[in-house]
Formats: C-alpha cells, structure tokens, sequence
C-alpha cells in the first residue's frame, strides 16, 4: 500500500463523493480528500486523479462509465451492503468495499416488524379499523417460534440478536458450516423444521434463485418467508404458486421485478407483506452509511486493507 501512495507521489488521497454529507464525513479522515461529483455529470477536473470511489447509494448508472475516467482508481468504497451492481466491472486491481455493519440493523428492524404485523394480525385489525369493525380474535405470536435465517454476515447476525428477546429462536446458515452456522448444504434436511425462512444472502448468480419451487415445497406448512436480500434470489413464480395456494405466507421487501408493475400479479396476492425496498432506509441511515465509509477509508489510507472487501462468503 505505501509503495502506491508513494508511486502516486501525494500526501493526501483524492476520495471522490456524492454528496454534501459524504464531503464533510470524509474531510474528517486524515490523508483523505473528499471531492463532490455528480452522478451522470462529468466529473470536476480536480476529482480525475482521484484513488478512491464512493458511488451513489443505490445508483443505477452503469459504473464502468466512471472508472474510464479515473486512471488512478485504486478501490470502490460502496454506501451499501450489496454489490451485485459492482461485481465483475470493477477493474483489474482495483478493491471493491462495501458498506457492511450500516444497514443490518434497520434491515433486521424491518424482518421483526414484518413478522410482528403477520403473526398478530396487524394488518387485518387495521382494515376493520376503516371498516368500523371491533374484530376481536385471538392470534399468533413470534414467541417460541423457530427461524432459519440463510446469510450468516452481519444481518444475520443482528436479526438473531433481535429475535432472542422475543423468546423466538434462530439459526444461521452460510455458505459453509462453521462454528455457531449450518452450511448451506444443509438447507433441505432444515427447511422442513422451521416457521419462518429468513433471506438474507448477497446477489450473486450462485445465490439467483437459491429460493426455487423445491426450496418452497421443503418448507413446513403455514411457514413464512422473508426475504429482505434482493428480489431475484427468490424465484417470483415459484412464490406466487405457493401464496395463491395458501400453503405458504411471505414478507418481502424486495421483489424481482423491482420495481413492481402496476398489474404484477404479487400486488394481489394472499398471505403477503410487502414493502418497497425501504428496510435500510430510514432516520441515520446516511450517518451511519458515512461511519463505515470513513473508517474503511481511513485504513486504506494508513495502509490496510479495508475490513469488507467483496469475497465469495456469505
């Protein structure tokens, strides 16, 4: 690392940013020095011999379109947990860091929540609320529930913690076993044991729908799944055949497509919860996006590779 930053022959390194917010975090970090670009702008001139790269949150803009202008671009530092959108076009050489340990716990939040509003009827006694209806009627509840949640990284980590105060147990499952996770091989011998199925894994073509009609039908009767990873990991077919029969209730913050047509069967469809991508996003998300960032910046610069570098583990 200090052979490039001196074969660069700067004291500081050019950190180029998306916003007004990422400016001001990064101008904290010594050795950093943030420049404001605009998405789909081209870039300021003295942003070009910039060494690191925060994209856009949840841009869509191909970013192969930035790197060509960027010779000395030596790693993308991304706003989220996901890099399905960077993965393979990064250059040669160049690191790929993500946002891991901002969003997990809101998106953690976001499953419990869901899971709350299905098993006790939220959203049923809200519409006999508009309808004037006193709808007394006992319901289900998350205590002594067991869940399986696939994607043992850092939201797996935090919906396990949330859920133990709700009396509710969790299991993790990875990629591959280790010490406190089931490996993924595992999944058919599992599914069948639990009442809510947690997706939480990154996009990758290995994981594209990882959730397929044999995974659904391995599930328990009555079982939920949840699915706050990315919409094409779940096969949207596959799902719709198992809520219009009724075997089978899901909460999905993602879908595939995303967003969903107006007349997409999965807007009418029994036995689901669903939201609009919005399980990261709320009140602090900037501020604790820009936290990670800046730490995985700051060890770059002191010389270190960044914490969360993209590997194949999930």
């Amino acid at each position: 690392m200090t052979d490039i930053l001196t074969y660069f022959g700067v004291v500081t390194l050019t950190v180029l940013v998306p916003d007004d917010f990422g400016v001001q975090a990064l101008s904290q970090v010594d050795g950093a020095r943030p420049v404001r670009y605009t998405p789909g702008e081209p870039l300021p001139p003295e942003g070009t011999d910039a060494v690191v790269l925060v994209p856009k949150f949840l841009a869509g803009t191909d970013p192969r379109d930035v790197f060509a202008q960027l010779p000395n671009l030596k790693l993308v530092q991304l706003l989220s947990a996901g890099a399905e959108n960077f993965v393979g076009k990064v250059p040669d050489g160049v690191m790929l860091s993500t946002c891991r340990g901002a969003h997990g716990g809101s998106t953690a939040e976001w499953a419990v929540g869901a899971l709350l509003a299905i098993y006790r009827d939220f959203l049923v006694f809200e519409k006999s609320r508009v309808e004037g209806r006193w709808d007394y009627h006992l319901t289900d509840t998350l205590q002594g529930k067991k869940v399986l949640i696939v994607g043992a990284g850092d939201l797996g980590e935090q919906l396990q913690r949330r859920l133990e105060p709700f009396d509710a147990s969790a299991v993790l499952v990875g990629r591959t076993a280790r010490d406190g996770v089931r490996g993924v091989d595992e999944l058919p011998a599992l599914l069948p044991e639990f009442d809510v199925v947690v997706i939480f894994t990154p996009m990758t073509e290995e994981t594209r729908h990882l959730v397929d009609a044999e995974f659904l039908a391995a599930m328990k009767d009555n079982a939920i799944l949840v699915n706050g990873a990315r919409g094409p990991v779940v096969d949207t077919g596959a799902l719709l055949a198992e809520l219009n029969s009724g075997r089978l209730r899901a909460a999905l913050d993602v879908t595939d497509p995303e967003p969903l047509p107006a007349d997409h069967p999965l807007w009418t469809a029994p036995g689901l919860f669903l939201t609009p991508h919005v399980a990261g996003s709320c009140t602090g998300h900037v501020q604790r996006a820009y936290a990670i960032v800046a730490s995985e910046i700051a060890r770059y610069v002191a010389g270190e590779r960044p914490r969360n570098l993209v590997s194949g583990s999930y």
